[in-house]
């Protein structure tokens, strides 16, 4: 159980697991070269650096949506969507980790300071119910758990690259 701190026990929970699976994360990537980190070492499309690029983008969209709401996602096209997931040119697995902190430190200071119950509806979309609203608590709740289902897929891509193992 964690101790409660000056943030309150529910702040410093949320912390201190968003930290963790980010840990797992960055730990499955480690010692890696761009070329290793963007090898497909699955039948899926799925590179540790798109996986990598994907969760700071994806933590990046829904903390924002916590301050601002659905126009959060006004942005998230298909294709930017698909960018996600892959190093464009310039890229490289240390400039998404580093991108990767900064989001993760926004996120951070969000979680610390902002009204967990704050609100807003979710946008239009066949995978939200309609008329849906999530509150701040939740959008954390739910990076969260993007963040360890990612981290998850990425320790089978590393293991399926060279046997190393993150979770086990």
């Amino acid at each position: 159980m964690t101790a409660p701190t000056a943030l309150g026990t529910e702040r410093a929970d949320l912390l201190e697991t968003l930290r963790t699976h980010r840990a797992f994360l960055r730990f499955t990537v480690r010692g890696l070269t761009d070329e290793q980190a963007t090898r497909r070492t699955t039948a899926s499309q799925l590179t540790l650096a798109g996986l990598v690029k994907h969760v700071a983008c994806t933590e990046a969209t829904w903390a924002d949506f916590a301050v601002r709401g659905a126009e959060a996602f006004a942005a998230t096209t298909p294709e930017v969507w698909a960018q996600e997931w892959v190093l464009q040119p310039g890229e490289t697995l240390a400039s998404v980790l580093a991108s990767y902190e900064e989001v993760a430190a926004r996120t951070d200071e969000l979680v610390r300071t902002i009204d967990l119950d704050l609100s807003h509806p979710l946008p239009e979309a066949p995978w939200f119910e309609p008329g849906a609203v999530r509150s701040a608590r939740r959008t954390f709740l739910h990076l969260v758990a993007e963040t360890a289902q990612h981290a998850g897929h990425a320790d089978i891509l590393r293991e399926s690259l060279d046997g190393q193992k993150t979770m086990g």
